[in-house]
This record gives structure tokens, sequence and C-alpha cells, in this order.
């Protein structure tokens, strides 16, 4: 049984497209899971239907506002430097209406159900392909992961959007009686998950460099602290995934191939810039394609 996981990452997820892209259209990879967290979720509905362009296209074509409908922060650009400022306005409105984060997201959630069809969730449930979803349940500590099999249309779009939603920063989610975020809160690379769910080979795409690479910069204002403090935070549970999948893949004799990121894509994965993801979606496909031939050689001897 052959899986592919892909980690979050926010914007970074063009890489993770093109990395799947090579692996399914080129090296005709057949997966009977596939299971994401945060952008990952986004990503693998489609790349199990095969509709790579649909993907594809949206990844290189979004831009802040398909994301947000109250974005709580500004982008300042300075000498090829991208940082983000406090918009006072929209987290000031936020306040006053007593909702519980800066920002809202709920364009996202509308362009997950415009893009993914209810005819197309119909066909994936109906094939042998299963699709998992990563989510955070804050009220009860704990990670939870949501299988296409186990909802209808309307509530596994929502489990998507959940995934998804980077809070503070993003929506809240109060459902069942529970408070859900972001699947990257609790787990940033499901592979544990995937080799429980019977998986013996996994393609892990990792939006992340193998070694640090990065110094951050100072933080600037309270909202640079805040994504400095979480992406130290989400680095950490991505080294841990990493480390106890390696040692689950051991006890069950399963392969795991890892796909990082070659170099550092950006600082701030909540920037959404479609010039930027446009070039990652291509080196995403570049990279597997360098990675797999430089193996091959390797592979054909053993």
């Amino acid at each position: 049984m052959r899986a592919l996981v892909i980690s979050g990452g926010g914007s970074k997820g063009a890489f993770a497209g093109g990395v799947a892209q090579y692996l399914i259209e080129e090296q005709k990879h057949k997966y009977d899971l596939f299971i994401g967290t945060s952008t990952g979720s986004l990503l693998v509905s489609h790349l199990a239907l095969n509709q790579v362009e649909t993907i594809k296209q949206i990844y290189t074509s979004v831009t802040q506002d398909d994301i947000f409908d109250s974005c709580p922060f500004i982008i300042k650009k300075k000498k090829e430097l991208e940082t983000i400022g406090i918009n006072h306005f929209n987290v000031l409105r936020n306040i006053l209406k007593g909702r519980k984060t800066f920002g809202e997201s709920h364009s996202l959630k509308r362009l997950i159900i415009n893009s993914f069809s209810e005819e197309a969730f119909a066909e994936l449930k109906n094939s042998a392909r299963d699709v998992v979803v990563t989510v955070s349940n804050l009220s009860l500590n704990q990670v939870e992961y949501k299988s296409i099999n186990d909802f209808e249309y309307e509530e596994f779009c929502e489990w998507i959007w959940i995934s998804c939603n980077y809070t503070p920063f993003m929506t809240l989610v109060k459902k069942n009686g529970c408070e859900y975020a972001d699947g990257g809160l609790g787990s940033m690379v499901p592979i544990e998950e995937a080799i429980k769910r019977g998986a013996t080979h996994v393609d892990a795409v990792i939006l992340q460099t193998e070694v640090t690479q990065l110094n951050r910069m100072p933080s600037l204002n309270a909202f640079s602290l805040l994504t400095n403090m979480f992406a130290f935070m989400l680095d950490r549970i991505e080294s841990q995934n990493i480390r106890i999948g390696k040692f689950v893949a051991t006890n069950h004799e399963a392969i795991i191939d890892f796909y990082y990121t070659p170099t550092v894509l950006t600082t701030n994965s909540l920037i959404f810039d479609k010039e930027k993801m446009t070039k990652w979606w291509s080196s995403g496909f570049d990279y597997a394609k360098y990675k797999n031939q430089k193996t091959s050689p390797l592979e054909m001897t053993t």
C-alpha cells in the first residue's frame, strides 16, 4: 500500500504540488492513501482525482483575497524582503465584533467548495483511494484525522478548511462542541498515521529544508513575533513527527522517501504571491525529477 503524505506549509504548498505532479504523472506512482496537513489537505483531494492541472491553476493564481475575508496584516516589501505589519483596522474590527481571532478566512472555505465539486467528491468517495486530512482539536487537546469515507460533501469540505486555519490569524471553528484549528499545531507531517492505516511505502513531502538554513530576522512588531514563535514551534513539531515516523516505519518494515525543499522558500508562508508560487511549483517538479534520476541507478543495483 503506497501513501502520499504532504506536510503543512501555507503558500509553500505550491512546491509540494510540483513534487506530486512529477511522482504521479512521470513516475506513475499509484497511491492508495493521500494524507495531508494544512496546505497538504488542500492538495490531496485533487491529487487523488489526478486533477493536477486544476490544483496547479489554483496554487499559481491564488491571492490574499482568496484566503482572507478579513486579513489581519499588511505586507511590506523593502529591498526584496517581505515582512508583515498589523492591519489595525481589521484587527480592531474583529475584536469589537467579539471574534476570537485577528483575522477571518471564510474566503478560503468558499474557494475549497468552488474548486472541489460535489461530483468530484462522489467520484473520489466511491473509489478505492482514501483521502485524509489532519485537524487539531483544541478543546480535547488531541489531533484528529478525518477520512473522506466518514463524511458527506459539505462536512468534508469544512474539515479541509479547518485543517488550514492557522489561528490566531485565521478562523477558529467551533464544531461538535469543540474548538478546531490548523492540523499543523499537532501533526505537521502525519507519516505515523499513514503507516497506522496500512501504508508500506510512503512518499513524504516536507515543506522545509532537511538541515536548518535560516537565521530569522528580528521581530518588527507583535505579529512578526507571533509568526516567528509559531514557526519555531511548528519546526519542532515537524522534526518530532519525522523522527517518530522513521521509528514507526522501521518497526513496520515500511519505506519512506523524503522530499524536502532544497532551499528556504519563504520566511512567511502566510504571504501568497502568485509569481513566487508559480516558480515554487516548477522547482518542486524539477527537484523531484532530479532526486529520482539521482537515486535510480542505486535502486537498480539493490
